[in-house]
């Protein structure tokens, strides 16, 4: 009798906040993962702030025995959590657990489509496009790589028909979401829209809607969006996927 080959476990690695709207925000989106694959066994972990550990849930799945684990990073750039703190926490998983880390979310088409939803949810039209001028207002770091992914999305964004878009940052990196907001006035965008490329209320999101003030329409966070679900497990079936065999093995 055939079995089917057991699914890795799918461990969403979320950020924490002290705010509960960040953790509320990361299970609603978890419970459309859920309902987009029933059948995939999906667990959240936090690196800060909220229970359940990353550690706590690893240490959990080796216990009851899971072998494979696919390790999602809940970040949209490749900055010091993706690169640093992520990993430190998976090498210290127990050693029966075989663990692969996805990418991380972004860029992703599909992230610039949950975008536009948050937008137009907010109250712009398809046909208000040409018109609104868009602020791309993300978290910020100061990792240089990151910086230069949101500025290659916000001109990649712009190239579908926006008046124009500006990325923003609320830390570590200028310009800041009302300067931004201030630039696309002076460019003569008869609309001006901040659309927040975080997933998950809380302290920089927060900062980010103070700045957006002068702004027409501030945009949801991306949150629980079915793209931002859809991608995940995207992330999940690309890094699960067989490794390609060696040239010449």
């Amino acid at each position: 009798m055939l079995h089917k080959p057991v699914r890795p476990v799918l461990v969403v690695i979320a950020h924490g906040s002290r705010d509960p709207r960040h953790a509320a925000t990361v299970h609603a989106l978890v419970r459309r993962v859920r309902s987009l694959r029933p059948g995939l066994r999906v667990e959240t972990g936090f690196l800060d702030f909220n229970l359940p550990s990353v550690q706590g849930v690893l240490e959990s799945l080796a216990a009851e025995g899971v072998r494979d684990v696919v390790a999602l990073p809940l970040l949209l750039t490749r900055a010091f959590h993706a690169k640093a703190d992520i990993p430190a926490v998976l090498r210290e998983a127990p050693s029966r657990l075989r663990i692969r880390q996805a990418d991380v979310l972004g860029p992703s088409p599909l992230l610039l489509s949950a975008l536009e939803r948050r937008l137009y949810e907010a109250g712009l039209t398809p046909a208000d496009k040409s018109s609104t001028g868009v602020v791309l207002a993300s978290a910020g770091s100061s990792d240089p790589e990151a910086i230069a992914v949101i500025a290659d999305i916000a001109r990649e964004w712009w190239h579908t028909g926006w008046c124009a878009v500006r990325p923003a940052f609320a830390s570590a990196s200028l310009p800041r979401t009302e300067d931004a907001v201030r630039e696309l006035r002076a460019l003569g965008c008869s609309t001006v829209a901040v659309a927040p490329y975080v997933l998950a209320p809380g302290f920089l999101p927060d900062r980010i809607a103070r700045g957006a003030a002068g702004a027409d329409v501030l945009a949801d966070v991306l949150g629980p969006a079915p793209e931002v679900a859809r991608l995940l497990l995207d992330r999940y079936d690309t890094a699960r996927a067989p490794l390609p065999a060696a040239v010449g093995a």
